[in-house]
């Protein structure tokens, strides 16, 4: 007998808060919407990047966020043959502002002495950084290759967006020195570290990708 998948809860509240919650409040949606900022998943990716997760839950977050319209889900032909999970053009609009913003508040919670740092928490260092304002006239697709993995995305005048086409500046490097480069204890050591990691591109498509990212 298959399990039947509990109703999604509700506030039940005419407000934006309330109604906000009630698809963003459950639990580990967030973390799955967080996975997906650094490109297309697939549900296996999913369950290793999140553990503790159940298999049915997960298959429920992802229906209820698809049904949301923050994600799209696609299936790819032969001989990948295979589904993946990403950010809708209207997630990529809504979701980072959200998870700058929680980020931002549970930065000051985080134990220093935890490590190692992955590969995402490198590439959210960078992302969550994204100032809007100042990229009100820029479009260009980056990739970013951190401790091996690689990310991919694009900035569309003023809003994130996946990626698309060629990548105008391609950033290398290590999770550590990326987090260092954002967060280190001291300006000596945000130094060093910004100084350890490759940007590839043309010099002024580099220096826009700084200026927007305060890099």
């Amino acid at each position: 007998m298959m399990a039947v998948m509990p109703a999604r809860k509700s506030y039940n509240q005419h407000c934006p808060i309330a109604k906000g919650l009630d698809i963003l409040g459950e639990r580990w949606t967030l973390l799955i919407l967080r996975e997906l900022l650094g490109g297309p998943r697939r549900y296996s990716d999913l369950r290793v990047e999140l553990p503790g997760i159940a298999t049915n839950l997960l298959a429920q977050r992802l229906k209820e966020l698809d049904d949301s319209g923050l994600i799209d889900r696609t299936e790819l032909p032969p001989p990948i043959a295979r589904t993946v999970y990403s950010l809708s053009d209207v997630g990529w609009q809504r979701v980072p502002p959200i998870l700058q913003s929680i980020a931002g508040f549970g930065l000051d919670l985080l134990d220093p002495l935890e490590v190692p740092v992955s590969a995402l928490n490198g590439f959210l260092a960078i992302v969550l950084a994204f100032d809007p304002v100042k990229a009100a006239e820029l479009t260009a697709a980056y990739r970013v290759d951190i401790d091996g993995r690689r990310f991919e995305f694009a900035v569309d005048r003023g809003q994130l967006a996946a990626a698309q086409g060629v990548p105008a500046v391609t950033v290398t490097a290590s999770a550590e020195d990326l987090v260092t480069a954002r967060f280190g204890a001291s300006e000596a050591k945000r130094k060093a570290a910004l100084r350890r990691i490759d940007f590839d591109g043309e010099p002024d498509a580099i220096a826009a990708l700084r200026t927007v990212f305060s890099l």
